[in-house]
């Protein structure tokens, strides 16, 4: 399993944004974020996509970033700097912003693994 709730604190400072991946079974998923537009959702995007296959989000990121320059996308990754994800975020000119300690994901227990948000 590599579907990890947001910690709160984290999540509260997006709380109003859309969110294409949001962590709920697949029954209750009214759309699926690799398929749709985000900008008709919102400007302000927030994506914690699953650790074990960030890559397809991190395009429809890019993608979108370069279909909508005004658009704000912050993305929480594991921070790998090895992946093809992490070369092509750096191309597309985010900014690495390395969270400080190892976030919980709701669990109470710090993940094996540092996290970093990525804006675009």
């Amino acid at each position: 399993m590599d579907d990890f709730q947001t910690d709160e604190w984290l999540m509260s400072l997006f709380e109003d944004w859309y969110d294409p991946c949001p962590i709920c079974p697949e029954e209750e998923l009214i759309e699926n974020g690799l398929q749709v537009h985000w900008a008709p959702r919102g400007m302000q995007v927030f994506v914690n996509p699953p650790y074990s296959n960030p890559l397809p989000w991190v395009k429809a990121a890019i993608e979108e970033k370069t279909l909508t320059p005004e658009m704000t996308i912050v993305m929480l990754l594991k921070h790998d700097s090895s992946t093809e994800w992490y070369r092509l975020l750096h191309e597309a000119g985010g900014h690495f912003l390395m969270v400080n300690g190892r976030l919980k994901h709701r669990t109470g227990t710090g993940a094996p693994f540092p996290s970093l948000l990525v804006v675009l």
